[in-house]
């Protein structure tokens, strides 16, 4: 089945939108990620339906079927091995690389992007942290990672994933050299409004706001 851009990329919207809910996504939530109308968002769940790639009542939210499902995960699996491609291959940085992939993950031939996934050497999660999913639509089992936020003073930790992929946010992590696999201990946590202070390997000391920590992921060495 054929789809237009616009179309695989509302599909993508309502995976992300519906992961971790039992109900169905509303219009207004998908219309406020793609930045788009409501009644826009009405007029493209309709022709969704007719083409049998979600499920959708009005009032009652979205929900993709199987088929919508499969196009999802092809079109994220597409998105993120470009990223990880782009990064390793290309020199791109972790903070450029998201746009570029955002008009990648629309290319259609199968053979390109399992040839990719080969040659890249079946890499299981993007320079972001994200789960590759395979072309079965399987995701590796993501490593037990929680938000740096919720770390406590003393715990020593590594850096595996962020939540927010904006350039600005990534070029400052980069900035401060807070990159994937980094080490750092929590040295001390202030109580009014949980900023910290962390120190990485080269001994080095950064503060960090909390709405900074709330956006990083990490696990425990």
């Amino acid at each position: 089945m054929k789809l237009t851009y616009t179309e695989e990329n509302y599909l993508k919207a309502i995976y992300y939108l519906s992961e971790g809910k039992s109900e169905g996504v509303s219009t207004n939530s998908i219309a406020e990620r793609l930045q788009t109308k409501a009644s826009s968002v009405t007029d493209m769940l309709r022709k969704l339906s007719d083409k049998k790639l979600v499920n959708y009542e009005k009032y009652q939210g979205v929900a993709l079927t199987r088929e919508g499902k499969k196009i999802a995960l092809s079109t994220i699996r597409k998105h993120r091995l470009w990223e990880v491609f782009l990064v390793e291959k290309l020199q791109f940085g972790w903070d450029e690389v998201h746009e570029v992939a955002e008009q990648l993950e629309h290319i259609q031939s199968t053979k390109l992007i399992d040839s990719l996934d080969e040659f890249l050497d079946y890499p299981e999660f993007d320079p972001h942290g994200d789960p590759i999913p395979d072309k079965n639509g399987k995701f590796a089992k993501r490593e037990e990672s929680f938000e740096l936020n919720n770390a406590v003073e003393g715990d020593k930790l590594l850096i595996t994933g962020v939540n927010d992929t904006s350039s600005s946010f990534l070029v400052f992590l980069q900035q401060q050299g807070l990159t994937l696999g980094v080490g750092l201990r929590i040295c001390e946590i202030f109580s009014f409004d949980r900023s910290m202070v962390i120190e990485l390997k080269d001994k080095r000391k950064i503060t960090l706001s909390n709405l900074v920590t709330r956006n990083i992921l990490v696990k425990h060495k």
